[in-house]
């Protein structure tokens, strides 16, 4: 299959939704996170929909409930997508945890602007693509 960029729609008219997204939180329940059976902490899927819901957040500040996003040895990992950023956090472990990630969210909805992340938030922030000391190869 080709694709000719001088004539594919999306260049000729660019797509543009009607909505405004603040964010993207993406949750992790793939292999590890949230897999109690192996030992790991619980991810609370459907009190994080529920309160998406009730508080009307998934017009602005949608939610995805995603299978495995990689990086499998920090466990219950969150990514948060926005215009202004891209951040990765990892030991998502308890119920605060949870409950800082929905404030942060009504917070931003409220705003309608991507909010600072809170200090619970910040421990647990990584970056996935980050070089090796080791050695850093650039990607062929």
């Amino acid at each position: 299959m080709s694709l000719d960029l001088e004539t594919s729609p999306s260049v000729a008219c660019p797509l543009v939704t009607k909505r405004v997204v603040v964010a993207q939180v993406s949750v992790c329940v793939g292999c590890c996170c949230g897999n109690v059976a192996r030992g790991k902490p619980p991810v609370p899927v459907e009190l994080l929909k529920q309160e998406w819901r009730k508080r009307g957040l998934s017009k602005s500040v949608q939610l995805t409930v995603s299978g495995c996003l990689g990086p499998c040895d920090l466990l219950n990992v969150v990514r948060i997508s926005g215009a202004s950023q891209d951040v990765w956090l990892g030991h998502f472990c308890t119920d605060d945890d949870y409950t800082d990630l929905v404030t942060w969210a009504q917070l931003s909805k409220d705003a309608n602007r991507e909010m600072p992340l809170t200090s619970r938030m910040n421990v647990g922030r990584f970056d996935p693509f980050r070089s090796s000391d080791r050695e850093s190869r650039p990607i062929a």
